[in-house]
């Protein structure tokens, strides 16, 4: 195909492409003779459960723009990566797909690494329902031992009304919490999580007044990044700058690093870490 056909339709070009790389035995289609490697427009249609017709047109570049719903359709008939299936969204619509919730998954170990190597700098990995997935050794000194908690406790919003002691540490407890609910409301939205994280909300609505005060506000804000102040038990007032980023190729995820707000509180941080653990007497 020349350069002004491809500039014409680049997601027909694209979804040709990715059509041609697939192996039709991995799909249990016989392979024959075939004009062209690769599945036919109408299996990747089957697959995606889509007319042929229609498909055959996105191809030649007819029919108009498909739907987040069919694209995610022939994405996952055409077996694309997370990154490949934002690609196709950016062609075909011309923005990113929105975040996808998935079942807690934990992290990859290169995404560990990342973390134990910002030590002394707290740093988590939370879903998009804002439960803790990944952590460093700063994490479980300066705020929480989430490694001693079951999985289903690793959560932002557990943590902030059912935890005395969390609810304790924190310098303006009020403003933590609006906070963290206005952002958990509008990640959940984006995610597509609102039927998941129903029981949580019961729940904590149920056991606690002041969650079910604010999440009646229906405030919504986003995570950005600005200056955690707590009250250790051991360092004592302490400033942490705080950033959230996302974690690429894993958009249902982010990462938020805590980082000591003095060159003073981050060597009493790493002082804190390189001690010696209390025995008991």
């Amino acid at each position: 195909m020349n350069d002004i056909a491809t500039q014409a339709n680049p997601l027909g070009v694209y979804l040709k492409d990715r059509r041609s790389k697939l192996d039709p035995a991995a799909f249990g289609l016989p392979a024959g003779r075939r004009r062209t490697p690769g599945l036919r427009r109408e299996e990747v249609a089957l697959r995606a459960n889509i007319s042929p017709t229609w498909y055959t047109w996105l191809e030649q570049g007819r029919g108009g723009a498909p739907s987040a719903d069919v694209l995610d359709r022939i994405a996952s008939a055409l077996m694309l990566t997370e990154v490949e299936r934002e690609h196709l969204f950016l062609l075909a619509l011309g923005h990113q797909p929105e975040v996808r919730y998935r079942k807690d998954e934990g992290i990859t170990p290169r995404l560990q690494r990342v973390l134990d190597a910002l030590n002394p700098c707290p740093a988590l990995v939370h879903t998009a329902t804002w439960h803790i997935v990944g952590w460093n050794r700063a994490a479980t000194i300066l705020l929480t031992d989430y490694g001693a908690l079951p999985p289903e406790e690793r959560n932002v919003l557990r943590f902030i009304f059912l935890n005395p002691s969390v609810r304790a540490a924190q310098e303006d407890w009020e403003s933590v919490a609006r906070f963290v609910v206005s952002v958990f409301r509008a990640t959940t939205a984006r995610a597509g999580a609102a039927v998941e994280v129903q029981p949580l909300v019961d729940e904590l609505t149920r056991r606690s007044p002041d969650f079910a005060r604010m999440w009646s506000d229906n405030d919504v804000s986003s995570h950005g990044g600005g200056v955690k102040r707590l009250r250790h038990p051991v360092l004592g007032p302490l400033a942490l700058e705080y950033s959230a980023f996302a974690v690429d190729g894993r958009p249902d995820l982010s990462m938020i690093v805590y980082n000591p707000a003095t060159p003073a509180d981050t060597e009493r941080v790493r002082a804190l870490m390189q001690a010696p653990p209390a025995t008991s007497p």
